[in-house]
């Protein structure tokens, strides 16, 4: 069953190659929007045979496959990889429906494809090797659709990404061979997640493999100052890889952390949390001020993935059953509300030729403006700072709540942040929609103030994303209660420090 999610995008991204060259660019785009509606539709019809009171793997697979180096195929899902996946499945189908008009589309709809069936297939390894495969399977396409498809500095972008990912993998990589040398024991050598045993292992050696995990995770969350890499990216990529990139690609840094350091490690990881929630304090603190200084409302919400990032960061360091349930729901979260955000870029640069917040002036003028697009834009701004309603209060709400008691200073230092988002979101607000509709494109050039309204077509999928956004700020029991079993199953491995007690 689970295969299918992997296979059905990878097998469809063949055919268009195959069958592009006698296929026009708007059927190409239908028949990739069909193969992402469906495999999102087969990952609807697997909530039905999951089982929530679970925190075990289910609806496993295992395909023996190069056994002499411990890689087997081993597919399975809990309550931490389902949400992502039902999550990478909307999101592919959003990017698919509103890339229109690209050039090449032979390859461009193929990579998109490759990219979501190897991001399922990350969600869903059992097998650390097999992780690794699919980890790097969306390497080259990202870095493809942003060199190809990309900004005026997008080779500049492409390639620093490419070098940064890189360098991410090399360390993965070194902490999982270390994993499967030191776990495997007397048994056969393997790389199987359920299969390691590593409790007779050094708090040492743990550690220094948990440092290699962090780095490499790390870079891709981005964590600062690993994070260089990602507004460059964000700022060159067209719309719908922004979309994929900020929705999903960097919710394998987080899931990793939380798969393999948390789950794997659990000594080692205790004994750097203080560490780790400081680190997500700077990153907090880092992305947001940094937000409040930009000028392209793109490079904004790249920074503003920076800092809300940080706030998974301190749900894993605390380590609680709840702050679990919190950090997989903040990807979620994170992941709606980001895709959400560019989108709406998207629509006004390509209505305005610009994102510069100081040029542009007026947008929710009812009459020439853009007016939808505006109110949407709001929305998200509110979800991204925290307002009640939305599905970003519920998993903030959720990870201070259950983080307050074991790093309190932290904790509190980190929930200025949310103050900061709804700063540098007013900004931005403030200047683009609100005041007198004009443009400014040049000195030599009169000011703009008619521009072509947004179709239905192109507000579609942001008020899709807008109205889910709600929906889970109103029910957030429909997700949640999916990740409770396997959050409290990781969290029992992690023993509190003492001081715990005297703060409960």
């Amino acid at each position: 069953m689970l295969s299918t999610l992997v296979w059905v995008p990878i097998a469809g991204a063949i055919l268009i190659i195959l069958a592009g060259a006698a296929i026009d660019s708007q059927r190409l785009r239908r028949l990739s929007l069909g193969i992402a509606i469906a495999t999102f539709g087969w990952s609807l019809f697997l909530i039905t045979k999951f089982d929530i009171s679970l925190s075990t793997t289910q609806l496993s697979e295992s395909l023996a496959w190069l056994d002499p180096i411990g890689l087997t195929y081993r597919l399975g899902v809990d309550g931490l990889s389902f949400p992502l996946v039902l999550m990478n499945g909307l999101l592919l189908i959003v990017a698919t429906y509103i890339s229109n008009d690209v050039q090449r589309p032979r390859l461009y709809f193929p990579l998109l494809l490759l990219l979501g069936g190897g991001v399922n297939g990350a969600f869903l390894s059992q097998n650390l090797l097999l992780f690794f495969l699919f980890f790097e399977i969306e390497l080259i396409p990202l870095y493809l659709l942003i060199a190809i498809w990309g900004g005026e500095k997008r080779g500049y972008a492409a390639t620093k990404f490419l070098i940064y990912t890189a360098i991410s993998g090399v360390l993965i990589l070194a902490a999982f061979f270390g994993m499967a040398f030191l776990g495997s024991g007397d048994t056969a050598f393997t790389f199987n997640y359920q299969d390691l045993n590593l409790e007779g292992v050094s708090t040492t050696t743990k550690g220094i493999l948990l440092v290699l995990l962090l780095l490499g995770f790390g870079i891709k969350i981005p964590i600062v100052p690993l994070h260089t890499w990602l507004p460059d990216a964000h700022v060159e990529a067209s719309t719908p890889v922004s979309t994929l990139l900020a929705g999903v690609l960097l919710k394998l840094g987080t899931y990793g952390l939380l798969r393999f350091g948390l789950g794997l490690l659990p000594e080692a990881w205790q004994a750097i949390a203080p560490f780790l929630a400081v680190w997500a304090v700077v990153s907090v603190i880092y992305g947001c001020l940094t937000a409040i200084t930009q000028t392209d409302m793109k490079k904004m919400v790249a920074y503003s993935s920076v800092g809300h990032m940080g706030y998974i960061l301190l749900a894993l360091a605390a380590a609680t059953p709840l702050s679990l349930v919190g950090a997989t729901f903040q990807m979620v979260s994170h992941g709606l509300i980001s895709a959400l955000l560019f989108i709406l870029v998207g629509i006004v640069y390509k209505k305005t030729g610009t994102r510069d917040i100081k040029s542009l002036n007026g947008l929710l003028n009812p009459e020439r403006g853009l007016p939808i697009t505006g109110s949407l834009m709001i929305l998200a701004a509110m979800a991204s700072a925290g307002t009640p309603g939305m599905i970003g209060f519920i998993a903030e709400f959720v990870i201070f709540r259950s983080s307050f008691a074991v790093f309190p200073i932290q904790t509190l230092l980190c929930m200025i942040g949310t103050g900061l988002t709804a700063v540098y979101f007013l900004i931005m607000i403030d200047r683009v929609f609100f005041g007198r509709l004009a443009v400014e494109k040049a000195a030599s050039q009169p000011p703009i103030s008619n521009f072509p309204f947004a179709k239905w077509q192109e507000k579609f999928p942001a008020i899709a994303l807008a109205l889910i956004i709600v929906f889970f700020g109103l029910v957030p029991n429909f997700a949640t209660k999916m990740i409770e079993s396997s959050a409290d199953a990781i969290a029992s491995n992690h023993t509190k420090p003492s001081h715990i007690a005297l703060v409960e």
